[in-house]
């Protein structure tokens, strides 16, 4: 397992800024109706190791199916770099989309694929 590194992310256009830490060796992709379509690379972290930057007042919120995820998108660029939700236990968490972190191509990195139609 990698060790969790400090990391920037952000949606396309920048008024949505982020820090996170986050272990990339835990990374999946899931095939439910809004994954499939936006294509994301998730990683799931605590609440503590994420800070908004920048933008809270720039997204929107979207949720479907059974609402466990808010996900969140830029009102300018409509690029969903985060959302957050709850995990197992109750903690809440928060989700990144490994593909809009600063230096990192998420496309080289094993991912497991989560089947999230069928939940």
């Amino acid at each position: 397992m990698a060790e969790a590194r400090q990391y920037e992310g952000s949606c396309h256009c920048g008024n949505v800024r982020y820090q996170v830490r986050a272990d990339l060796a835990q990374l999946m992709t899931c095939n439910c109706s809004m994954c499939n379509r936006s294509g994301a690379i998730m990683n799931f972290v605590p609440k503590e190791d994420f800070k908004l930057l920048q933008g809270e007042d720039a997204v929107t919120d979207y949720q479907f199916g059974k609402k466990n995820i808010h996900h969140l998108f830029c009102t300018t660029c409509g690029v969903r770099s985060f959302g957050r939700g709850v995990g197992p236990g109750g903690k809440e968490m928060v989700m990144i989309n490994a593909r809009c972190l600063s230096g990192v191509d998420a496309t080289s990195l094993p991912a497991r694929q989560v089947d999230g139609r069928s939940r």
